[in-house]
């Protein structure tokens, strides 16, 4: 008996080019740093009276928002907070006040939050001149987006499909937003898509939809830190926090790594090379 083969090679497979480029926004095409949401889970904490870490807020993201403050107090230490300053542990009920504060206060982030990252508009434009269509997914709620995506369009950002969490029966990790990607922007084989994502939730989602994932290490969620503070570090310094963030990235499923969305056509090509091989993700 003859066994499959495993290799990443098809002898009927689809052979390119990429048709269509899925990103994550915050962190990945705007708000370099992802700052706009951690700032809000810790206002909406510390409005409640229990102070978060930015490590904390940070941990969960690329969850469904709701779920992310589910998340944040599925920690131990802030379980531990929580306890010491309610007096009980924490409810459903008290998951719903914190979205709701979390709701208001980032609807005023997005604003604040919402500059291009350098370079995004630029290759956005390179791609759309290879044909390339532009779809989008997010964390974020319709509710949410319905405030940012006018932002980034006054920009000159404008995906051919957004796709929110709101929208969808499951979010991430789940693949249903980037197929729901696929289905709306016509493409003719998952195996042509790449999805574009800062969050190892966000690759883990593209992996699982079949799909090329590419991870964003220097203006995302994993490093932290604004365009301003990142500029600031020397080499060695920005390499120590690479490092870790990297790994974290290939560990849920990276094809790719780069450090921001202006160094993805290096990659693009790489993938179509790759395709015309008869490789698949």
């Amino acid at each position: 008996m003859t066994l499959p083969s495993t290799h990443s090679q098809d002898t009927h497979a689809f052979r390119g080019p990429v048709s269509a480029a899925i990103f994550d926004w915050a962190g990945t095409v705007l708000d370099f740093g992802c700052i706009a949401p951690v700032a809000a889970f810790g206002e909406a904490f510390a409005l409640a009276g229990v102070e978060i870490s930015e490590a904390e807020a940070r941990l969960p993201m690329g969850a469904a928002k709701r779920e992310h403050i589910q998340q944040i107090l599925a920690q131990p230490d802030v379980q531990v907070r929580w306890q010491a300053t309610k007096g009980q542990a924490s409810s459903e009920a008290d998951v719903d006040v914190l979205y709701g504060e979390f709701l208001r206060i980032d609807a005023v982030n997005c604003a604040r939050y919402s500059a291009m990252i350098p370079g995004a508009l630029d290759v956005i434009a390179a791609l759309r001149a290879r044909g390339i269509a532009i779809g989008s997914t997010t964390g974020y709620p319709r509710s949410v987006m319905n405030g940012l995506a006018p932002l980034a369009a006054a920009q000159g950002y404008a995906p051919d499909c957004c796709v929110t969490v709101s929208d969808v029966a499951r979010g991430r990790p789940w693949p249903d937003m980037p197929l729901a990607n696929a289905l709306a922007l016509g493409v003719a084989d998952v195996r042509g898509c790449v999805v574009v994502d800062d969050s190892p939730t966000g690759l883990s989602s593209g992996r699982a939809a079949g799909m090329w994932a590419i991870g964003i290490v220097a203006s995302g969620n994993e490093v932290g830190l604004s365009l301003e503070d990142w500029q600031a570090l020397d080499d060695d310094a920005r390499d120590r926090l690479r490092r870790p963030a990297r790994a974290k990235l290939e560990a849920a499923g990276a094809h790719y790594v780069i450090d921001t969305v202006a160094d993805l056509l290096p990659v693009i090509d790489a993938i179509d090379a790759r395709l015309r091989l008869g490789e698949r993700p």
